[in-house]
């Protein structure tokens, strides 16, 4: 269920490949069509040559019909689980997609929530399924893969397996024993916590060092120059990252979720939150004090969430967009991997009709720019420091 998104896809890519036959349910036509003809929705590494093969040999399947999921011994869900316009989590998002379809799953099955959850929910899932009357073995296996790496993760990262009962435990480990066999065990609530300390421990990181390098450019200092002397041969700050803009579909929802599950007790999550999101008002308000931006043409360079993905959900770079809307004369992007954004113009037009370039996603297509107008670059892409 959400087979052909962005983590359902590659999983069941990974299973097919390894001898197991997969069938991916989707509601979004489009995406199955697509999967269908063996042409991948999106940029993932080594998928565009995998995908057209599990497909010609019938071990990789997809289609819009629920009745798929009876014949299945296992069933995996992989459905998006965002936060509402309040940054409320929304506990119903993976319940609630099941609900409907209940009758068509059969007693024996092993359900699989895949998707990151509000803590609780499995066990919602559990007492749902037991009111319809489904004795279905339940199970919470995280996914932890990074977008666009998926097919190699999904070979060597541990697997988070979690069930209360032991002979559904090892069911789930069984089926990803056909990935990895480190697997780790832990209750339903151990790992739905897991998965979402996971990601709010990377936003925090981030955070930390786009605060430090706000400090630094306050200074007048280049933040790259004194992350290089922390970091150098010296362990304990090795996982140091440099400034950017963290964002993407992830991070900073789990976050959000983390503090709600706190009531909003979590002070370092909402920090984190405030740093990571007010990074584009803080870069315009230091070019404002630099530049007379509206007489200006500012040029965004990236404007999916990282670099080297097609991915633009909940990206700063349209953040930083909307913001020099309000500022400069003009402002163009481009981006080489995102295709439905109608307004995004050829890379060299925008470097040759702007008066101020911002690097904002560090895709790797940027990396011997070189313009004669001045150039934003808080990723150090271009290896020239990070200083505004």
């Amino acid at each position: 269920m959400g087979g052909c998104g962005r983590a359902g896809l590659p999983l069941g890519m990974a299973f097919a490949e390894r001898g197991l036959r997969v069938v991916l349910f989707d509601i979004n036509g489009a995406a199955v069509d697509q999967v269908r003809s063996g042409v991948m929705p999106f940029k993932e590494r080594g998928a565009d040559v995998l995908l057209p093969r599990l497909v010609s040999d019938g071990s990789l399947s997809a289609t819009t019909e629920p009745g798929s999921i009876s014949g299945a011994e296992s069933v995996v869900v992989v459905v998006g689980t965002p936060v509402d316009r309040f940054l409320s989590p929304d506990i119903n998002a993976v319940p609630s997609a099941i609900e409907p379809l209940a009758d068509r799953f059969t007693d024996g099955q092993l359900l699989v929530l895949r998707s990151t959850v509000y803590p609780g929910v499995t066990e919602r899932v559990e007492q749902m399924l037991t009111r319809q009357g489904r004795s279905v073995d339940v199970c919470f296996c995280p996914e932890r893969i990074a977008e666009g790496n998926a097919l190699d993760e999904l070979g060597s990262l541990p697997q988070i397996v979690a069930a209360r009962e032991s002979h559904v435990m090892e069911r789930a480990a069984s089926l990803f024993r056909h990935l990895v066999t480190d697997i780790v065990e832990l209750s339903p609530e151990e790992a739905e916590l897991a998965k979402l300390f996971t990601n709010t421990w990377r936003y925090i990181k981030f955070a930390i060092a786009n605060q430090l390098f706000m400090i630094a450019n306050d200074s007048g200092l280049d933040f790259e120059r004194i992350r290089h002397a922390i970091t150098y041969n010296y362990p304990r700050a090795a996982d140091m990252p440099g400034p950017g803009f963290a964002a993407g579909p992830c991070l900073f929802k789990d976050t959000m979720q983390i503090a709600a599950f706190s009531e909003n007790s979590f002070t370092l999550g909402h920090a984190s939150v405030m740093i990571n999101e007010g990074l584009p008002l803080y870069v315009i308000g230091r070019l404002q004090r630099k530049f007379d931006l509206p007489a200006m043409t500012v040029g965004i360079l990236g404007m999916a969430f990282k670099g080297g993905s097609d991915d633009r959900r909940d990206s700063l770079s349209y953040k930083l967009k909307r913001l020099l809307k309000m500022k400069a004369k003009r402002v163009m992007c481009s981006d080489p991997y995102i295709k439905e954004d109608p307004e995004l113009a050829p890379v060299d037009d925008v470097i040759n009709e702007s008066d101020l370039i911002i690097v904002a996603a560090p895709h790797a297509e940027y990396r011997d720019l070189r313009s004669d107008v001045p150039t934003v670059d808080i990723c150090n892409l271009l290896g020239e420091g990070v200083k505004i």
